[in-house]
């Protein structure tokens, strides 16, 4: 498939921005040339192993040039040094970059809709469902219902059958932390072995399902509890790409202060941290039982702009245009 520039919304104005896709020359050569002509080779890089050697050699060296390399990697990847917490001296390695902590509580300001939906990632947006009968049905390419979840899993799949979804997909220069969406309880907590595909977007409309293949972790919060947003069951994955090593859950109901592992019967408030990306680009995706959100209208009409140039509408035959957004902002309300 031809390559073409990639292009997403920008939710603050509208505008249409041009995303910056590191590695792209790799990754069309490992998901055309070397998945077509040498499987082996293909299943050996996006292997465990592998991506943790790619890992340790692309983030854990220090900036060449000291502190001057330092402030032109910030720079280049946009990061806000007013957001941090850590002095700008602080950042020596990418990796540091990557697992910055910022000060979310001011400038990631929170809907007080208790029955509102919020964004788990600084990240680029779709929205979807699983019903053919809606206007939001996209066919299973980003991943196989059955698969993403467990098989084994008929507890969960018989709940969210049917149901609706928003993928996030957090590129290399976001911020890693994953936050709460929702409040509520949590029902059930699980890992799904896999590997680490890339999350570029012309490798995912390239590969089968890529998401259904990775490392995930599943976390199921009912939201039909006191104190609960209201929006019924959600599925919270976290997706492991290319380059990362692992998912670190880490929930603090307070700022960073108290980081613990999540276990089933926790209560969750809603927009704390609740997990860590090792460093590179990665997906959350939130699955919700039918008829239990009304996602918000921009991200909805954005999807199906046609000034915009995404590899997603290549891959689906029809526009499909993320939307920029921030943690903790609006994703939709509990019907």
């Amino acid at each position: 498939m031809m390559q073409t520039a990639h292009q997403y919304i920008d939710r603050d104005n509208g505008a249409v921005r041009t995303e910056r896709l590191y590695g792209d020359r790799l990754i069309r050569l490992l998901y055309h040339e070397v998945r077509e002509n040498a499987p082996l080779l293909f299943r050996m890089l996006t292997g465990a192993r592998m991506s943790s050697v790619l890992g340790l050699i692309n983030f854990d060296a220090p900036f060449a040039g000291g502190f001057t390399g330092n402030r032109r990697f910030l720079a280049e990847c946009g990061v806000d040094l007013g957001e941090c917490l850590q002095p700008p001296a602080f950042f020596d390695t990418p990796r540091k970059v990557f697992e910055r902590q910022i000060r979310y509580w001011e400038c990631r300001p929170m809907p007080l809709d208790l029955g509102a939906v919020v964004s788990p990632a600084d990240a680029r947006v779709l929205v979807g469902s699983f019903r053919e009968n809606s206007l939001l049905f996209l066919k299973e390419k980003f991943f196989e219902f059955e698969e993403f979840l467990g098989r084994d899993k008929e507890k969960w799949l018989a709940a969210f059958d049917g149901g609706e979804f928003a993928i996030f997909r957090l590129t290399p220069d976001k911020y890693h932390y994953n936050h709460t969406p929702v409040a509520g309880v949590v029902a059930d907590i699980y890992e799904l072995a896999g590997g680490y595909h890339s999350c570029n977007p012309g490798a995912v409309v390239q590969a089968i399902t890529p998401y259904s293949k990775n490392k995930r972790v599943v976390t199921v919060i009912d939201t039909d509890v006191p104190g609960g947003t209201g929006v019924g069951l959600v599925a919270m994955v976290e997706v492991v790409a290319l380059m990362i090593g692992d998912i670190v859950q880490a929930y603090s109901a307070e700022r960073y202060d108290t980081p613990q592992p999540v276990k089933p019967g926790m209560f969750l408030a809603k927009g704390a941290p609740k997990s860590l990306y090792r460093p590179g680009s990665s997906t959350d995706v939130l699955i919700f039982q039918e008829g239990r959100i009304r996602f918000a209208e921009d991200l909805v009409r954005n999807m199906h702009v046609t000034n915009a140039e995404s590899r997603f509408s290549l891959g689906f035959g029809s526009p499909l245009v993320e939307t920029d957004v921030r943690v903790r902002s609006l994703v939709g309300v509990a019907k």
